[in-house]
């Protein structure tokens, strides 16, 4: 992984100390990120604190027509202190991802509709998540989910107990 992380800029769920860091390229309208979704939050429950866990946006528009929308929403969430529920409301409901979809999340949140719905509207976070998907091609990411285990590329089975295994292997 060639963009280090960074408390700045990344999203991160755990501890600055944890032994093992599991970054995620993610897209919010992939199908198989939307299977891994539940695997994660499992693999951080068994993990605890020795687990740091990073998403990062890698909308692919050219399979995913709402994904690049979606990860705008994450970010427009995340300036309100948001971020990590929006991020499981969006894999949550997956199938829902139009701009109306997108104002609905943020009521049920709580979010500054008026804020959300502009900030959308003029695309402020489109640069951050670009950010995000350049740093995932310099990093080699062409697909996702793609995984990093403390900034090596993980290409096993993103099922629960491959996952654990390869995170486990790695403190």
């Amino acid at each position: 992984m060639t963009v280090p992380v960074s408390a700045d800029r990344d999203h991160i769920q755990g501890p600055d100390g944890a032994p093992v860091t599991l970054v995620e390229y993610g897209d919010y309208e992939c199908p198989y990120c939307g299977a891994a979704y539940p695997v994660l939050k499992e693999a951080q429950a068994q993990m605890g604190d020795g687990l740091r866990f990073v998403f990062r946006n890698f909308p692919i528009t050219t399979s995913h027509p709402h994904a690049e929308k979606a990860a705008e929403a994450a970010e427009a969430a995340s300036v309100q202190g948001h971020f990590w529920e929006m991020h499981d409301h969006l894999y949550e409901h997956q199938q829902q991802l139009t701009g109306e979809h997108l104002h609905a999340h943020a009521q049920v949140l709580g979010l500054d509709l008026e804020r959300f719905d502009q900030d959308l509207a003029d695309n402020v976070y489109a640069p951050r998540v670009r950010e995000d998907f350049m740093s995932g091609v310099r990093s080699g990411v062409n697909g996702t989910p793609t995984f990093f285990i403390n900034g090596v590329r993980y290409d096993g089975s993103p099922d629960l107990d491959s996952l654990l295994a390869a995170v486990r292997s790695a403190t």
